[in-house]
């Protein structure tokens, strides 16, 4: 016969193992460590390198994570409960409220995680006024695009570029004018159009 313990086993033993399943594949580097379908913006896409960045700010309460600390906890509390022989009805409580409590941090701390690697994406609109290096040669009056890299945010990054000017061979220092798309910038020679030394 199946009694109200027992059932609190199940579930601390089905949870724990998914979570010990899951902490082993991350630590053997198997699965990138995220959880459900997450948002996509195309801002957080990096400019010609086709990484993407999982950027959802929304609180991850229904995520794979949260749903197996909830059933570990639940199971565990209940157990616990059964165990000082307290009645069924304060057993399930007490379960609830130890996978509710449980459940709601591990969605925090996913909602925190979300939001600082969000925070870590490099955001084009941040190179504008900054100097950047020729990578392949620019041409002269827009006649074609060439790329820079530059360091934004504490990285080196790679963009397109265009120049009003002369040709920009490669190594030539330029300034970020302004933002033609989401990859494309407007340089110049600095020393020259930018009117800097």
């Amino acid at each position: 016969m199946l009694t109200q313990e027992l059932v609190y086993i199940g579930c601390a033993v089905a949870g724990g193992t998914v979570l010990v399943i899951q902490t082993a594949l991350l630590a053997f580097g198997i699965g990138d460590g995220h959880d459900a379908a997450h948002d996509l913006h195309p801002e957080d896409v990096g400019p010609g390198h086709g990484d993407t960045h999982e950027t959802s700010g929304s609180f991850q309460l229904l995520s794979v994570r949260t749903l197996v600390a909830f059933l570990t906890f639940f199971g565990l509390g209940g157990w616990w409960a059964c165990e000082r022989g307290w009645n069924g009805w304060q057993v399930a409580l007490f379960a609830l409220a130890c996978g509710m409590s449980v459940g709601l941090i591990v969605a925090w701390a996913l909602t925190l995680q979300r939001r600082l690697n969000s925070e870590g994406n490099v955001r084009p609109e941040n190179a504008i006024g900054k100097t950047a290096s020729v990578y392949l040669r620019i041409p002269g009056n827009r006649a074609g695009a060439g790329k820079i890299t530059l360091a934004v945010q504490g990285r080196t990054a790679e963009f397109n570029a265009m120049t009003d000017g002369e040709d920009l061979p490669t190594g030539t220092p330029v300034l970020v004018l302004s933002q033609l798309t989401s990859d494309t910038f407007v340089v110049a020679r600095v020393g020259r159009e930018s009117g800097l030394s």
